[in-house]
């Protein structure tokens, strides 16, 4: 395997999306057994979804191919290290391994800082920017006690 050539194609990813206008200088690729099976880049601007970022392009593709919503057996080169959404996003995918570029520092230099929302997760909910209120828990619990009683469900 070559870690490197697999890098370079993230940064090619990128670099199209960024020359195509898509959207941030960011890209991704997804390896399976030694070969690309995902591959995406920053699209927030082109789709107008601010969730559009290479890695979760890049999970959604490698998922549809792979036909699986898991990345078991997988590794991530992305060319920055990952913000805090798809960090998520990565973590809810099991891959094997997260391979990155540049830092969060490299991208906040550039005006992609996202230090504010690693600050505002451990505040309480009425402290936070955009407050978060609870809201009809007895009515909101219904699809957890359906879920429970679910015989044909797919758990993940």
């Amino acid at each position: 395997m070559n870690r490197e050539k697999f890098m370079q194609e993230a940064v090619n990813a990128a670099l199209k999306g960024m020359q195509n206008n898509e959207g941030g200088p960011f890209g991704c690729v997804i390896v399976k057994d030694g070969k690309i099976v995902g591959k995406g880049n920053n699209k927030v601007t082109s789709t107008n979804d601010p969730t559009a970022h290479a890695e979760v392009t890049a999970i959604r593709d490698a998922c549809k191919n792979l036909n699986s919503f898991q990345l078991e057996g997988c590794e991530i080169y992305t060319s920055c290290e990952p913000c805090p959404m798809c960090l998520g996003a990565i973590y809810w995918a099991r891959p094997d391994k997260v391979y990155y570029g540049s830092s969060q520092t490299d991208a906040a230099n550039i005006g992609f800082d996202d230090a504010f929302i690693y600050k505002e997760i451990p505040l309480p909910y009425a402290q936070r920017s955009i407050p978060f209120e609870q809201l009809l828990t007895e009515i909101a619990l219904k699809p957890f006690q359906e879920w429970i009683k679910k015989v044909d469900k797919t758990t993940y």
